[in-house]
């Protein structure tokens, strides 16, 4: 069972200054979050509306349709298509390859390999966004292209990616927000985004250490720093799953410390997604709180210069 948070082991990690203790005690933890999701002020400057603010506030989520035009979208593919066929790409360490095949299954810092990606990085529709859920300027805490091939394209388990973070990377708290355009329309079948609308406020403490290196294996399949059944089931009881369905080009903004994972894509039917996840500068990462040592920097930003 999940245990609640207030454990002897939350007491000590909390007066060692950490509030989000995880892959330190032999069970798992529920821990509310005490943080806001929408950081900025009201009326503050972007493109999101208020109503769409109070969704991402209530829901930890929000979507954009058509956020990228029918011939962005094209264009977009077409730069996908490119990377995932330069050999000097699929020879770069920033290129993963799916576990059981030879497709590309991501390729991590994408803005800094494509001008084309990194142009959007700065679009004021993308941008404007950003700083609005996150009250500040924003840097690239992570980019990346995540492929998701038919009759085979591996699916993600159920996660925050703020634990990762956090436990990794030395993010200190969840005021990070992650982007998603899609390049291909999402469908209940093909391996779409799932999340748990609700589940942003509350932080699982995961069991498990960090090995070494964990990096070079979680970026093909995680193990450690998922939470157990336990506790996914307690989540998906409580908050319900919704699939982030839709046409190619629109897009959903999630909370860092969203639970969501999507399966195996056994369709003839590929999901690609442009992936781009933006941090507070005022949130800038530290020394990594349950890891060895840092993770690459194409992994996890160490450059917090403000996206102008």
């Amino acid at each position: 069972m999940t245990a609640v948070a207030g454990s002897d082991d939350l007491t000590r990690l909390q007066r060692a200054g950490d509030r989000y203790y995880t892959r330190v005690s032999q069970e798992p933890a529920f821990i509310e979050r005490v943080e806001p999701t929408v950081w900025g002020k009201p009326g503050s400057t972007g493109m999101f509306g208020a109503q769409e603010l109070a969704a991402h506030d209530r829901d930890g989520f929000v979507q954009v349709p058509d956020l990228l035009t029918g011939d962005e979208v094209a264009f977009f593919q077409a730069e996908l298509d490119r990377l995932a066929n330069d050999p000097a790409v699929r020879s770069d360490e920033r290129c993963v390859i799916e576990k059981s095949s030879d497709e590309v299954r991501s390729i991590f810092e994408v803005h800094r390999i494509s001008s084309a990606i990194a142009r959007l990085v700065r679009d004021e529709r993308v941008l404007s966004r950003a700083r609005q859920i996150l009250g500040s300027d924003v840097y690239v805490h992570q980019s990346r292209i995540n492929y998701k091939p038919g009759f085979g394209g591996g699916g993600f388990y159920w996660h925050s990616d703020f634990e990762t973070w956090h436990a990794e990377d030395g993010m200190p708290t969840p005021r990070a927000v992650s982007c998603s355009i899609s390049l291909t329309d999402n469908h209940p079948y093909n391996g779409c985004l799932m999340i748990m609308p609700g589940s942003h406020r509350t932080f699982v403490s995961c069991v498990g250490e960090t090995p070494e290196d964990y990096y070079r294996t979680s970026l093909k399949e995680q193990q450690i720093g998922t939470p157990d059944p336990d506790s996914i089931t307690a989540l998906a009881d409580r908050h319900g799953i919704a699939m982030m369905t839709g046409r190619a080009g629109s897009a959903t903004w999630f909370d860092s410390n969203c639970m969501h994972g999507s399966a195996d894509n056994i369709t003839p039917y590929s999901r690609s997604n442009i992936f781009l996840v933006f941090n507070s500068v005022e949130n800038a990462c530290v020394e990594p709180f349950y890891a060895p040592k840092r993770r690459p920097e194409y992994i996890g930003a160490r450059d917090f210069t403000p996206v102008r």
